[in-house]
């Protein structure tokens, strides 16, 4: 869930060397997909520097914890799609968006921070069916001129910073998107039925978004539900729950039963997209539960209050204050000393710290459907 305000949460992205793996279980066995690359589709919780690119800045300090600068991720470090990268031994992915310091030898991160599925969202105009058009233009493109630079220059394929064409369908194809669109509809103030209503027409463009891609040639899809949007404490103080509407944690019950409506549902679609298009491989992760396990469980996993955040403020000066941002010349926006005690980075996103506890519950298979890790993804159910 994002407001425009807070999508200033975009950078500068220009690292493309390898990373160290992320400590999750699984490895490159004997089993392993070994992946070439990567495509995402997203909004902020995997956008990498597309919102930056054209729509906004960001400001510090987004990205102080790992990146020590803005980086272009609504975080104060990597988010999940990084450590994804990390555990299959790929470098951090380039926003498509994107023109300086890039590189897409081995993928490209089509989402931009405020996108929805459907298209009239209201808060970026690059919606998902727009994120697939310009992977199918920056495919046709880049297959184009791969083989030209190949042919006419002698180069080898490996010091081409351009993706092979035999390896599109080789590729995992990452989406998590979705927030958004339930988002937008409290924010207009509709009422729940309305809201709850429109969630079949979100499924099914984003179904015909999977079916595009696997048209051209993807064929491993590693599927991200909706985040537990209750427990966001931007929706706590926004929509000022009372003691009948919260639950033990104090998230706002109404929100999640709404994103676990989208999840079944989503579900449901992913099911039905196995049947339909059967030489692909779908794995459903289940991101709401890892994630609300967190919440449910903070004290003792080392985090404080998770309805509290790090970095921006709502106070005396009566409004909320997006991080990095000030108030007639004063500076609210601060973030706290210590970000990796924190579950929320902004009142919307992850730290880095909370970001690596989920991936050290989802990358194993632990809350997928089916039961696979990300690096063996590739195998069919």
């Amino acid at each position: 869930m994002e407001s425009m305000r807070l999508f200033s949460v975009s950078g500068f992205l220009v690292l493309t060397l390898m990373a160290p793996m992320v400590p999750v279980s699984g490895g490159r066995g004997s089993k392993s997909c070994r992946f070439p690359a990567i495509y995402n589709f997203g909004d902020s919780n995997s956008d990498t520097g597309g919102y930056n690119a054209a729509l906004a800045d960001i400001p510090w300090p987004y990205g102080e914890t790992f990146f020590k600068q803005p980086s272009g991720r609504a975080s104060d470090g990597r988010l999940l799609i990084d450590f994804i990268a990390e555990n299959l031994g790929l470098p951090y992915l380039s926003a498509y968006l994107d023109s300086i310091g890039t590189n897409f030898r081995h993928g490209a991160n089509f989402a931009v921070g405020g996108s929805c599925i459907q298209p009239a969202c209201g808060y970026s105009p690059f919606n998902l069916e727009k994120q697939i058009s310009q992977f199918i233009h920056f495919k046709a493109r880049t297959t184009a001129l791969y083989n030209q630079r190949w042919l006419n220059q002698k180069l080898p394929p490996h010091k081409i910073e351009l993706p092979r064409p035999g390896d599109f369908s080789k590729a995992v194809y990452t989406l998590d998107i979705g927030h958004n669109d339930l988002a937008y509809g409290y924010l207009q103030h509709r009422v729940e039925d309305k809201i709850r209503a429109s969630i079949p027409d979100i499924i099914l463009q984003f179904s015909q978004a999977v079916h595009l891609l696997y048209k051209e040639g993807a064929r491993v899809f590693w599927i991200h539900n909706m985040d537990p949007m209750g427990c966001l404490p931007f929706s706590v103080m926004l929509y000022q729950p009372k003691p009948h509407n919260v639950d033990q944690f104090g998230c706002v019950k109404p929100q999640n039963e709404m994103a676990k409506e989208f999840n079944r549902q989503l579900k449901d679609k992913v099911s039905q997209l196995r049947t339909q298009l059967p030489s692909a491989a779908f794995t459903y992760v289940d991101v709401y539960s890892a994630k609300y396990a967190l919440i449910s469980d903070s004290k003792n996993q080392g985090f404080v209050d998770p309805l509290n955040f790090c970095c921006g403020s709502y106070g005396d000066h009566g409004h909320h204050v997006d991080c990095g941002k000030q108030v007639n010349g004063t500076v609210y926006g601060t973030s706290c000393s210590q970000p990796s005690r924190r579950i929320s980075w902004d009142g919307i996103h992850l730290t880095e710290a909370a970001n690596l506890w989920v991936t050290n519950r989802i990358l194993n298979g632990s809350f997928s459907d089916p039961p696979v890790s990300v690096d063996e993804a590739c195998h069919q159910s």
